[in-house]
């Protein structure tokens, strides 16, 4: 830890103790107001005084701050996520309620109000939060016009991963990080002369291309000179493990998601309520839009059907409002299907911007004026809630692609089909179609391994800002 991200950590377990004290205090005045008063029972209350209230709130504020501690919201860096540091702050206040609470009931007469403990507890999340809103915002400007708490970095390799974190780095300041230097090879002579010269915090290595025994000199080097050891796993290497004993041999088994028995269930549970809701809430827009699309056109289908592969390579229908001119569209039910395939080979061929087996046309011409509307945030896609509820797709997962994209696929890109297509998901949320495939592949295949309920949360809630975040035509 540096000595700035040091410093706002103890200045940090100041702030959250008082804060902490002052929303407790707040709670025990608003208990006493009139109002509340009037609302709450009094019978089988036993009071206590304000002295005794103080003390008792000073020793639940140190608890809070060991709880915080064991939470690992005192490893303050600038780049930290509020969501994720707010969620750590629920999380810790919970667990104090919860001991409160038991506190509470072995000994009632260690306490007097009920309100005052969740009063407090729901005042003491708030204050904390923004709290920490404002530290945050403080540490996160030193960072960017001070380069107070940047950390230095040494990047290790020549891979176009290695490159394309250089570039991310050195073009976005609010990351927290400045390279020092790159280079290609690992050489300790070489990275001695770096740190004496510039410094350096954290190495970030990409290992797959590095042999053994030069990878431990530098985890070594690492280790005696209190620098950060970071690396890019192979894909390997990023999968989930398990180990077991067999006959007194240990052995380790790959896992390939945790989306098998259970978590199948669960997350089918999730999609279909999820699914059934945004359904209604969406209803309005989905009238609208159909309306629209049918006015533009009378004579053709308000949804279009696009053949699609779904888990287990398995044939789909993926419902969208139809965003094209009928006479473009490319399935069999369009009389015009055959001049439609042929131009499409052409805007590919000829207008693409997407690297690998996936295709996207810049400034496709086929577009009709609501088309480009409803593409542009994604409303066509709406009526693929349905096909969620139906079981074909799942809100959160890899996008689903046509047979002769799937044809074009190599043998270890068929690890997206193992799992049902989502209508948003990793990729969608970092780069939309604006990343090449094998990006997205990779962010798919992060996902597949690494799934839970609470990333799908996440992966939903950042969506609708993913979409409304200018893209490429």
């Amino acid at each position: 830890m540096k000595k700035s991200e040091l410093f706002f950590s103890f200045i940090q377990v100041f702030v959250d103790f008082v804060l902490i004290i002052c929303a407790s205090l707040f709670a025990y005045k608003l208990r006493h107001t009139v109002q509340v008063q009037s609302l709450i029972n009094k019978e089988g209350i036993y009071d206590v005084s304000f002295d005794q209230y103080l003390h008792f709130t000073i020793l639940i504020a140190v608890i809070a701050i060991i709880v915080f501690a064991f939470e690992g919201l005192y490893n303050i860096r600038s780049t930290r996520k509020f969501w994720q540091e707010s969620y750590s702050v629920f999380k810790g206040m919970t667990i104090v309620l919860v001991l409160v609470m038991i506190g509470f009931f072995l000994q009632r007469e260690w306490f007097s109000s009920r309100f005052i403990i969740v009063a407090a507890w729901f005042i003491a999340i708030a204050s904390v939060a923004m709290g920490r809103v404002l530290m945050h915002a403080f540490q996160k400007f030193l960072l960017v016009q001070n380069g107070i708490g940047v950390h230095r970095v040494l990047l290790v390799g020549s891979n176009d991963k290695i490159k394309y974190l250089c570039r991310v780095i050195r073009t976005n300041k609010h990351l927290g990080y400045k390279i020092v230097d790159h280079v290609d090879y690992i050489n300790i002579r070489q990275i001695k002369k770096i740190q004496k010269r510039d410094g350096i915090d954290e190495v970030i290595v990409h290992e797959s291309a590095m042999p053994d025994d030069l990878l431990t000199k530098l985890h070594d080097y690492c280790a005696i000179n209190n620098i950060t050891y970071k690396f890019i796993p192979a894909s390997l290497q990023a999968t989930r493990f398990e180990m077991n004993m067999f006959e007194g041999e240990p052995l380790i088994e790959v896992l390939h998601t945790p989306l098998d028995g259970w978590g199948k269930i669960l997350k089918r549970i999730t999609d279909v309520i999820i699914s059934s809701i945004l359904i209604i809430l969406t209803s309005p827009i989905l009238i609208i839009a159909a309306i629209l699309v049918k006015l533009e056109d009378v004579h053709a289908p308000i949804v279009f059907k696009n053949a699609r592969i779904g888990a287990n390579g398995k044939e789909f229908y993926v419902y969208k409002f139809r965003y094209m001119k009928w006479k473009w569209c490319t399935t069999k039910v369009n009389s015009n299907w055959k001049e439609a395939m042929k131009y499409e080979k052409e805007l590919i061929a000829n207008s693409s911007v997407r690297v690998g087996p996936i295709y996207k046309i810049e400034n496709d011409p086929r577009k009709s004026w609501i088309g480009k509307i409803l593409e542009r945030y994604s409303i066509d896609e709406f009526p693929q809630f349905f096909n969620v509820w139906k079981g074909e797709m799942s809100l959160v997962g890899p996008r689903p692609h046509q047979q002769r994209e799937v044809d074009k696929y190599r043998e270890y890109h068929r690890r997206l089909l193992t799992i049902k297509p989502g209508i948003t998901g990793m990729a969608q949320i970092s780069g939309r179609s604006d990343l090449d495939f094998e990006d997205e592949y990779r962010l798919d295949v992060y996902y597949i391994e690494n799934w839970s309920l609470i990333l799908d949360m996440k992966i939903l809630l950042k969506t609708p800002f993913a979409v409304l975040r200018s893209r490429k035509n």
